[in-house]
């Protein structure tokens, strides 16, 4: 077996075989960086960021508000600025970046203006969020002197070039604000960015399960948005939210593409890290649960008046009691309410009845 012996000199940057360590003591081994803090493994703080998991579908078009539309976890957020679709793409290639290093993500999401806003008002706006719950964000300290950085790394590509606006947002600190900007240097091609979010000592995230942060792409905004200066940690101010707008959705057919979005602990981005569908499913299930079946009901097929019941357990169990529970109709025409929800189950009563037994489609929301 052959070893590999590194030299670390202090405050000077070294190489020994294909291992590097910079004046940081950031270690790569041939051109792949090792994380700065936290896990090997589990880094990723971001659920379905390779775009993997769509529960709810692959197309939704007339989008003129905001809402979960096609891929999970990844609100898209639209407040009167004209009318979008969204899409789960497939069969994205890999793309090729850095030193010739490759990631490979075969999904993607994509919104595509089919009417644009070309006089908004100044509070009109249009952007794409990530919600992170308190609790999947403890190793990063923040509120302690200990706190670290976070990296976000993600894959992105538009029509639109030029500079646009990344925003994180404390829920628990009064929407404590942090803005960066990237720029898209190429239109319609891939392109990865790198945003270091500081380290916040003065800013507690609450260990719990509520919104501890919030990540931001701008597509486009109102001037109440923009005219601001981007920073680190501060107090919210509307201006500095959107300062450089890229103006996708200004044109009919203007695009914008995400993939591959990492968020870890730590001042250096990593290769990305890939989950198997089943664990991403099982994550995302957690904040939105789907499924289609038979529901058998304590005496169903008698009156409703007896108060016929179907339960239909959660599994994993979701952040919360979901805050909206949906059961269509049946297929033979029956129907039910939910009651006693809770992130475990739900009970569901029989309003009418049919006679066979009924088969349909069950959707509860926990998102934050």
């Amino acid at each position: 077996m052959s070893t590999i012996k590194v030299n670390r000199i202090e405050n000077t940057s070294t190489t020994d075989g294909g291992v590097s360590i910079d004046n940081d003591g950031h270690v790569t081994i041939d051109g792949q960086q090792l994380p700065t803090a936290g896990p090997l493994s589990n880094r990723n703080l971001i659920i379905n960021g390779a775009m993997t998991v769509a529960q709810r579908g692959t197309t939704v078009s007339t989008i003129n508000s905001a809402g979960y539309h096609t891929v999970d976890r990844f609100k898209f957020d639209v407040a009167t600025f004209g009318v979008w679709t969204s899409d789960w793409m497939t069969n994205v290639q890999g793309q090729t970046y850095e030193n010739g290093a490759t990631e490979r993500f075969r999904n993607a999401l994509r919104v595509t203006c089919t009417t644009p806003d070309t006089s908004p008002a100044s509070t009109d706006n249009v952007k794409i969020q990530y919600f992170i719950e308190g609790s999947d964000l403890q190793a990063a300290n923040y509120g302690q002197v200990t706190a670290k950085d976070l990296t976000l790394s993600f894959w992105v590509k538009s029509n639109k070039t030029g500079a646009a606006t990344f925003e994180a947002i404390q829920e628990d600190n009064s929407e404590k604000q942090f803005s960066a900007s990237y720029t898209i240097n190429a239109a319609n091609t891939w392109e990865k960015k790198v945003i270091v979010i500081p380290a916040d000592t003065a800013g507690q995230i609450n260990n719990d399960n509520g919104r501890g942060l919030d990540l931001i792409w701008w597509l486009n905004s109102g001037t109440a948005f923009t005219g601001g200066s981007q920073g680190g940690w501060r107090a919210l101010v509307n201006a500095n939210r959107n300062s450089d707008n890229i103006g996708v959705g200004s044109a009919a057919n203007d695009e914008f593409y995400l993939t591959g979005v990492q968020l870890e602990v730590g001042s250096k981005d990593t290769p990305f890290e890939h989950r198997s569908y089943g664990q991403e499913l099982a994550l995302c299930q957690r904040y939105y649960f789907q499924t289609e079946g038979v529901i058998y009901a304590t005496g169903y097929g008698t009156n409703p008046s007896a108060a016929a019941i179907a339960q239909v357990i959660f599994t994993p169990p979701m952040r919360d009691a979901p805050s909206q529970v949906t059961l269509n109709t049946a297929s033979n025409g029956s129907s039910f309410a939910a009651q006693a929800q809770s992130p475990s189950s739900v009970y569901f009563t029989a309003l009418t009845t049919g006679a066979s037994a009924p088969r349909a489609k069950i959707q509860a929301n926990a998102e934050l």
